[in-house]
């Protein structure tokens, strides 16, 4: 399905190192006619300098492109889904914290909030996982997102099998591609790249 004058919800957890990008897909999406982007971030993403850039930074390119101001506080996240303001939403980068929590159904961050209340209108959560746990301790949650209903991932494969060769990393190449096939409620294949 064509994004065009879609409302995207758009989350950024904690996964630093992919950040740039991930703000790069998120430039090409805005670009896309009448497309409405809703940032998010988590606690972290919003509060955190890393070696990989400071967050004030990462918060004013977010919310240039975007043309919105970020939403990254509980209260703020809750009305997305009763105010039906997304039709679809992604959580990009995912950490396998976040997955963790939305798998065992802990509500505790702007992220998750988010997700929790856009889940209510059974609209499709896009997850672009970015862990370095994803080939143990994560796996059981991936496998558990994988068997729920609206919720979709974008392709993914090992990040570094030799230094880290538990960690994976979605492929930003194919973000847009995921979206469009979630709208149709399809799982884009290959999900392992």
């Amino acid at each position: 399905m064509n994004l065009e004058g879609k409302k995207i919800g758009f989350a950024f957890t904690g996964s630093f190192c992919t950040f740039r990008k991930t703000i790069e897909q998120l430039e090409k999406l805005s670009k896309i006619k009448d497309v409405e982007i809703i940032p998010v971030m988590s606690y972290n993403s919003y509060s955190m300098d890393t070696k990989f850039g400071k967050a004030e930074d990462f918060i004013r390119e977010i919310e240039e492109i975007t043309k919105n101001k970020i939403i990254h506080t509980i209260e703020d996240a809750e009305p997305i889904g009763p105010k039906k303001m997304c039709d679809i939403f992604i959580i990009a980068p995912c950490t396998g914290n976040t997955m963790a929590k939305l798998a065992n159904d802990i509500i505790d961050t702007p992220v998750t909030m988010a997700a929790k209340s856009h889940l209510r209108n059974e609209n499709p959560l896009v997850i672009a996982v970015s862990t370095n746990n994803g080939l143990s301790g994560a796996g059981e949650n991936i496998g558990k997102l994988l068997n729920r209903k609206h919720y979709y991932f974008v392709p993914f494969k090992q990040d570094n099998p030799i230094t880290k060769p538990r960690s994976i990393v979605f492929d930003p190449s194919y973000l847009i591609k995921t979206l469009e096939y979630s709208l149709d409620r399809e799982q884009i294949q290959p999900i392992l790249l």
